[in-house]
């Protein structure tokens, strides 16, 4: 079973398209989009595993230029 998460990320001022343009080329990113209210782009990823993820997050997606902040909200199953 997978695991996947949302990723709220706040960006410097116009540059929410240009970095929800890079994340969405990642692999294991499913979708990005650039939104308003208080974080500018949200991304679903997924991953075999939750260090698979967290790998993800950090060394792929915290490193696209432009991201001031990241939020990830993990999915559960309840």
């Amino acid at each position: 079973m997978s695991v996947s998460a949302y990723i709220l990320i706040q960006t410097e001022v116009g540059k929410a398209a240009a970095v929800a343009e890079e994340i969405a080329g990642l692999a294991g990113v499913t979708s990005a989009e650039d939104v308003t209210g208080p974080y500018d782009v949200v991304v679903r990823a997924e991953a075999d595993t939750v260090d698979e993820l967290g790998r993800l997050v950090v060394a792929k997606v915290q490193g696209v230029p432009g991201i001031t902040r990241t939020l990830t909200c993990p999915v559960v199953h309840l």
